[in-house]
């Protein structure tokens, strides 16, 4: 069986809690400079983007050295650089920390805030956030929270241990409890588990149900009502994308605040922020794989659709 080739550690630092972007370059190719590889791959960056970066040394090898213009190509060689980041306008709601010690970092996110950098949302990240107060350039999410959904995100200190509390969320083996305040519906018979298949094509901003053996499985419950609107327990038993969302909606009791679903609205100015998504990951409750121990955390984050009305409790 043939070795696989550890890949180098980086010869760049991070920038602003962020880490340089890695290439490898494929193992064939018609290219005949690393220059010339990159222009094509990166041709999303904009005309001369890469020429620039590769003329300032910006882009490096595994021994640190700068890419000279006409370096050849070498199958297998890794390049790193740091990209150049449009603005951010930073999202002015603080970053809670539930728990930390020497194997995991619990934070209870605000709504607007990406757990990771993707997309243009880059440096205003709950991981850059977080590497940059702490000053730990290791630490890396085990798993991920919608940008729009507040609550409890788990984030692991050793690069060693990332690996097992990550296999905890893929095997399902941390009980996730969420909340989120929607319509108060009368007729819609509660507790109920909702199971469908849903699917979400690449390049598609929502994703939808479709006939077929099901794949997303939610508890849904009523906490209590005020007035014509529900506070709602759910228990996601899988993790598709937009799951809860997607079933809310399927119920017909959207999530209060859900840009996409029953219908995708139209996108607010950067910096808007003041209709969030009512939807709150509450709790994570898992046997901690590298100690044994028994975790529960809580969120202490309250639903602003929730705030100043009268309770009655659910039948």
């Amino acid at each position: 069986m043939r070795r696989k080739t550890p890949i180098p550690p980086s010869p760049l630092p991070q920038r602003d809690g962020v880490d340089p972007v890695r290439v490898r370059l494929p193992a064939e190719g018609p290219w005949a400079t690393v220059r010339e590889y990159l222009v094509e791959r990166l041709s999303g960056a904009g005309a001369g983007v890469v020429d620039r970066m590769v003329a300032a040394g910006l882009v490096v090898g595994a021994d640190g050295a700068a890419v000279a213009p006409q370096a050849a190509y070498v199958p297998g060689m890794y390049v790193w650089f740091h990209r150049e980041l449009a603005p951010e306008v930073p999202v002015p709601f603080p970053l809670l920390v539930v728990h930390r010690d020497e194997h995991i970092v619990v934070v209870d996110k605000p709504h607007f805030l990406a757990t990771t950098p993707r997309g243009s949302h880059v440096t205003e990240t709950a991981l850059a956030r977080l590497r940059r107060e702490f000053g730990i350039p290791e630490l890396g999410a085990a798993h991920r929270l919608d940008r729009l959904t507040a609550g409890l995100v788990l984030f692991t200190v050793q690069p060693h241990e990332r690996g097992a509390y990550q296999t905890l969320f893929r095997d399902r083996r941390v009980r996730k409890e969420y909340e989120a305040i929607a319509p108060y519906d009368p007729a819609l018979a509660l507790p109920r588990t909702v199971r469908s298949r849903i699917v979400k094509e690449r390049g598609t901003l929502t994703a939808r149900e479709v006939d077929g053996e099901p794949n997303a499985e939610s508890r849904v419950e009523l906490i209590e009502r005020r007035a014509d609107l529900g506070r709602y327990r759910l228990v996601p038993g899988t993790g598709q994308t937009h799951q809860l969302r997607v079933h809310m909606s399927a119920l017909g009791v959207p999530i209060l605040g859900d840009p996409l679903y029953p219908v995708v609205t139209d996108p607010v100015p950067a910096g808007d922020f003041r209709h969030p998504l009512q939807l709150l990951a509450r709790e994570l409750e898992f046997t901690d794989p590298v100690t044994g121990d028994a975790r529960r955390f809580c969120s202490e984050r309250t639903l602003t659709a929730w705030s100043g009305r009268p309770s009655r409790a659910s039948d």
